[in-house]
């Protein structure tokens, strides 16, 4: 076992050499790099597929042996300083490891196909590898300056990927957004890290939590300092992991590829900032207000992203605020200490929203081939419906992530987060009101997405742009009667479309350059046909893709169990965990009242069925009951809206819709002053410090140019003006020493 432990310095750096292959084979030979692109997706699922046999392999003698490993070597060393490099293997650490390799894979096998199209492909798979290895090394390091360098080491790959297609302005206006907002954060984890270091001299977790223990105990330190340090460490956390209020750039993140979108939102960036305070609970937990801080931001990240979730019309932006609340949940177990609770809801949201990111990248997979490249049109939730028959297995899919966020048993979320809501209960009764109730506003906005993506038959295609009609009036199915025909030319436009380079893990790919995009566009807008009846059906995903959802079904239907203590003595999960729940001086067994259990259940799930059945009551009744072409136009125009504005009220609307106006304040009061602050800084420059220099030379102009108007030439007017001058100071002089 000693021996496993030796080497598990490889788990961070197996992915590195197919970033560093792939970047040195486009430098020095790009056109056979290119042609083999296909190899570099098989090494990257095939060496994470070996970090992740190594991390189950340690968790595995974790269990078994409730041990900790750490090993370092020296980097700095003089007189005053110390430095040490190393890596920590402890529960945290393996689960992390598993939830980063398992949800990576599956991304990676997924992104083989889904982006086969892109002339990026080799781009992307460079920067996914990458990414693995920084995350990878976030989690096994051993100290604070280490988990630092890895900690910008994600934020720089998030850059690189949210801005992915950065010729899209939205896209490198979305990357900026998370790299700005990001560095407020973490210039707060680097003042943190500094003050601590200050205060302990140490880096390293074992001493830093040691001396700071002793330190506390002893009444040797200035509360006030410590608070402020640990709110600055814990900067970094609200950041990573939008939480309020530097939530801002998560949304704007979805531009980037969806595959991109399942990874930083399952099991990397934002799990992140879960992990930081988590490693760091030691530290808070001794801390006076820190741990109710918290828990505090955790509550209201969980009820604001919940509401801004409400009236999302883009399906990737709603479940980006879906996972921003369900952060604000597992923040809100640590601040109260339920460390067991936040890290099991880590794992169970980590498997359904991989689940339900990548069911939403089939549906836009689908939407793409009816309105062409268009991230507006292929990710409008108001424009799709209908798809359950054309997609069944995306469909089921998504339904059973769904539900589990929902938290239905026995799906994997209701066993965490009715955890969580039954510990709410004990911290604080108004926190819990606000926790349950986001639990029903969950459901509701959960099923609210399933209802408008895949069920009635909405069309928005009735009209084409020029406001003609080219669908009969009984066609109320977005893609069309059942039973339409497609042309020959068009059928051959749908093989050519499918026809490509063939991926590696499939004999199918959809390979699209400029040339047939531009021949195909006419053919997928459906506004294009004129008068035409003729219509295309979408198509459910190839195998590549779909064995990454099936997989992640697995997972969602039996993950949960890991937690469920079937007996009065310890659960899986928290025999895992004993090492890290004793280092918190907490009692690691967790034995269950069953009928407790049960009776919390029921009220959990009663909350739960009820936001679902309000969600079908709003949207539901509405996709069935239009008849006529007009009024299913009408409601296209206003969306969500009317139901809302009938329903709910225009206001809540409003504010979901606008995400909280928070991007309006921040844009007023920090990017407009921002700006009107250069502005004066720009005024002041110019007008004031270079003015002063500019002033005096004009000044001595002028004045010479004065003096030189005066003189006449003559000798002896300039010797009386001389004498004169001479004279007055002399009095002056004369005057002033009396």
């Amino acid at each position: 076992m000693e021996q496993t432990y030796q080497y598990a310095w490889i788990i961070p750096f197996l992915p590195l050499p197919v970033p560093m292959l792939i970047g040195l084979g486009l430098l020095l030979f790009p056109t056979a790099t290119k042609s083999l692109r296909r190899m570099w997706a098989f090494q990257s699922v095939l060496l994470l597929s070996i970090v992740m046999i190594f991390s189950i392999n340690l968790s595995i003698q974790q269990i078994n042996s409730s041990s900790v490993y750490q090993y370092v070597w020296s980097w700095i060393i003089n007189n005053d300083f110390s430095l040490e490099f190393g890596y920590l293997i402890d529960p945290l650490t393996s689960i992390m490891s598993i939830l980063i390799t398992t949800v990576g894979i599956m991304v990676l096998i997924y992104s083989d196909n889904y982006m086969s199209h892109d002339h990026g492909y080799l781009r992307f798979f460079a920067y996914m590898s990458f990414f693995s290895t920084s995350m990878l090394g976030l989690v096994t390091s051993s100290n604070l300056i280490q988990i630092y360098i890895f900690w910008e080491l994600v934020g720089m790959c998030s850059y690189l990927l949210i801005g992915f297609w950065f010729t899209r302005p939205v896209a490198a206006k979305a990357c900026q957004k998370a790299f700005v907002t990001n560095r407020v954060g973490d210039f707060g984890l680097l003042l943190g890290i500094l003050g601590f270091y200050w205060i302990t001299g140490s880096f390293e977790f074992r001493d830093l939590f040691q001396i700071f223990n002793n330190l506390i105990s002893n009444n040797e330190v200035n509360f006030v300092f410590v608070t402020l340090c640990a709110v600055l460490l814990f900067a970094g956390a609200i950041a990573k992991s939008a939480q309020f209020p530097l939530h801002v750039w998560l949304p704007d993140a979805m531009e980037g590829p969806t595959p991109i979108s399942a990874l930083i939102h399952a099991a990397t960036m934002v799990a992140a900032g879960i992990f930081l305070v988590a490693r760091l609970m030691p530290l808070f937990i001794v801390i006076p207000h820190i741990m109710n801080f918290i828990s505090l931001i955790g509550i209201i990240t969980v009820f604001f992203g919940a509401t801004l979730a409400l009236a999302q019309k883009d399906i990737k932006r709603g479940l980006a605020y879906s996972t921003m609340s369900q952060l604000g949940y597992m923040m809100l177990a640590l601040g109260m200490g339920s460390y067991r609770s936040a890290l099991f809801h880590l794992i169970t949201h980590a498997y359904s929203k991989a689940l339900l990111f990548l069911g939403s990248g089939s549906v836009i997979h689908s939407m793409e081939t009816l309105v062409g490249y268009c991230p507006k049109k292929s990710q409008n939730m108001v424009l799709m419906g209908g798809l359950t028959k054309h997609v069944p297995i995306t469909k089921n899919s998504f339904l059973l992530g769904t539900l589990s966020l929902c938290g239905i048993p026995p799906l994997a979320c209701f066993w965490s987060k009715d955890e969580i809501l039954n510990d709410s209960w004990l911290y604080s009764p108004i926190f819990a009101i606000i926790a349950w109730s986001t639990a029903g506003l969950t459901a509701f906005y959960m099923c609210r997405i399933y209802l408008l993506t895949f069920e009635g038959h909405l069309n928005v295609h009735f009209q084409n742009y020029s406001g003609k009609r080219s669908t009969p009036l009984d066609s109320i199915s977005l893609w069309g009667k059942e039973g339409s025909k497609i042309s020959n030319k068009n059928f051959r436009l749908v093989k050519l479309l499918k026809s490509g380079h063939p991926s590696f893990f499939s004999n199918k790919a959809y390979k699209m350059d400029e040339s047939v995009r531009n021949m195909i566009q006419p053919f997928l807008s459906i506004s294009n046909f004129g008068n035409t009846k003729t219509s295309f059906y979408p198509y459910e995903s190839d195998n590549t893709m779909l064995f990454p959802i099936l997989i992640l079904i697995l997972f969602t239907l039996f993950v949960g169990f890991l937690g469920i203590p079937f007996n009065q003595d310890v659960d899986i999960l928290s025999k895992w965990l004993t090492p890290s729940i004793n280092l918190l001086h907490k009692n690691s067994n967790n034995s269950i009242d069953w009928y407790e259990f049960c009776k919390d259940a029921v009220f959990s799930v009663s909350i739960a069925s009820f936001g679902i059945f309000i969600a079908f009551f709003l949207y539901k009744p509405v996709y069935s009951s239009f008849q006529n072409l007009d009024l299913i136009n009408s409601f296209v125009k206003m969306g969500p809206k009317r139901i809302f504005s009938d329903k709910m009220k225009n206001a809540i609307y409003d504010w979901s819709y606008n995400r909280g106006y928070i991007d309006a304040f921040y844009g007023t009061f920090f990017t407009a002053g921002m700006r009107k602050l250069a502005e004066f800084t720009h005024f002041f420059d110019r007008r004031i410090i270079d003015g002063i220099p500019n002033g005096v030379g004009f000044m001595s102009f002028f004045v010479a140019e004065v003096i030189k108007s005066v003189g006449g030439g003559r000798i002896s007017s300039y010797l009386f003006f001389y004498f004169s001058y001479v004279s007055i100071f002399l009095l002056i002089y004369f005057f002033l020493n009396l």
